[in-house]
């Protein structure tokens, strides 16, 4: 069996982490099997989907490096649904209901009241044509509702959760098609699932209900059923949902400089029991991939987290996978020793001015006049190689007797203009002989 995941997501926004998490469970779990990752966009709310929002999914995928095997749209598999839809109608499997939206609501509350749970009674079956008349005659159109059988408990294995078990006469019978004849999510994804081929459903725990109401729906159209994974929820920082996770994205994360690989390397291992390393390629995260590492509890999100992930990052990244991104004239050589000082890649620019100047130092306290001189004299008369800084420093120890802070500080602060950064035995060949001097002259 060739492994068949998908990523179905609706372009009536843009994504956030949650969607970006399961975007990214789906395709590593493609990638170990060997499988292949489907991408489709369900837009069947024409009037709320963009092309501005799938365009933007696309590119959000492409950064994140979790590249589609194969793409389709709801809106042009129509007819699909509408012979799916026949064959329902015919085999006795889908219904006409004629309630308003007020009068459904109105049902709900009154249960809710009771203290029942708020399932829908079915009264659409009992309709007679008379009174099925009396709607039409009023204008009603029906939607439609999936009948539900209710004479066998809804069970599956989940790869996350496990044994699942549902009374489907606890669940309402769904509604699939609206009055307007435009479609819901649940049957539609079910047709397409099965057209598609999809062997693993993976996604949020929230749609756990919808499972087991579409595990009914793949057994009337005849297929087999897909493995379903169910994972836990993101939770906020603060430790509970949280409204900023459905604001973050990859626009976000990219504007802020990080990584595509550190928002990969921490959504992947989120909410297992593996830990969260910085990786500077996906292969490890497919390698180790497993659903018996996911838990039930719901995996917190931290940005600051995410931040130092990405710094870790930065520091394993060689000079090939960055040199596109470096200020011009930054070589290998600089970014080896820059790279350790940097939380992002875009920082590298800031040290970067610190080589090629100017830069603005501080007035050198009184006493590291004459010292400074000293270290211009030395400097003036030393070979300029890759070794110059130890040269200096210890020709600077043996003359002047400092060691220590007082030996490096004062250098490091008229030759950066800084009191921290990188390693001056790196730096200072950066600099150059020349500029070096102008900067301890001043």
């Amino acid at each position: 069996m060739t492994v068949i995941t998908r990523f179905a997501p609706s372009p009536t926004g843009h994504l956030h982490v949650g969607n970006i998490r399961a975007a990214l469970h789906n395709w590593l779990w493609a990638r170990k099997s060997g499988g292949q990752f489907l991408l489709r966009l369900d837009d069947t709310d024409l009037e709320r989907s963009r092309p501005e929002y799938a365009d933007s999914i696309q590119a959000d995928l492409a950064w994140l490096g979790l590249h589609w095997d194969g793409e389709e749209k709801q809106s042009d598999r129509f007819a699909l649904y509408e012979a799916r839809f026949a064959a329902l109608k015919a085999s006795g499997h889908v219904y006409p209901a004629y309630e308003t939206s007020q009068e459904l609501d109105l049902r709900r509350k009154v249960l809710l009241g009771r203290g029942l749970p708020p399932v829908y009674d079915r009264a659409a079956l009992s309709l007679t044509p008379d009174q099925i008349a009396a709607h039409e005659a009023e204008g009603r159109t029906p939607h439609w509702r999936f009948k539900l059988d209710h004479d066998q408990p809804i069970v599956w294995t989940d790869l996350i959760r496990g044994d699942q078990r549902f009374d489907p006469k606890l669940l309402s019978d769904p509604v699939i098609r609206r009055a307007d004849g435009s479609w819901l999510y649940m049957l539609p994804s079910v047709i397409d699932d099965i057209d598609m081929g999809v062997t693993h459903v993976l996604r949020g725990e929230d749609h756990v209900s919808n499972t087991a109401t579409q595990i009914q729906m793949f057994t009337a159209l005849g297929a087999s059923l897909p493995a379903f994974a169910h994972e836990a929820l993101l939770t906020g920082s603060e430790g509970k949902l949280s409204k900023r996770l459905g604001s973050l994205g990859v626009a976000h994360f990219r504007d802020i400089g990080l990584e595509a690989m550190s928002v990969a390397a921490l959504l992947a291992r989120l909410g297992t029991s593996q830990p969260i390393e910085p990786f500077a390629d996906m292969a490890p995260l497919i390698a180790h991939f497993d659903f018996a590492h996911f838990g039930r509890a719901p995996a917190r999100f931290d940005e600051a987290e995410l931040a130092t992930l990405n710094q870790k990052i930065v520091h394993l990244l060689p000079y090939e996978a960055v040199a596109d991104r470096l200020p011009d004239g930054m070589d290998a050589p600089a970014w080896a020793a820059i790279r350790p000082n940097l939380e992002t890649v875009a920082g590298a620019a800031d040290w970067w001015r610190i080589v090629t100047g100017p830069i603005t130092a501080p007035a050198p306290a009184e006493e590291d006049h004459d010292f400074l001189a000293t270290a211009h004299r030395i400097l003036s008369g030393a070979t300029f190689d890759a070794d110059i800084w130890r040269t200096l420093t210890n020709a600077l120890k043996e003359e002047t007797g400092r060691k220590g802070k007082p030996l490096f500080l004062p250098l490091r602060r008229a030759l950066t203009g800084l009191d921290h950064g990188p390693d001056m035995a790196l730096l200072l060949p950066l600099i150059g002989r020349d500029e070096a001097l102008a900067r301890l002259a001043k």
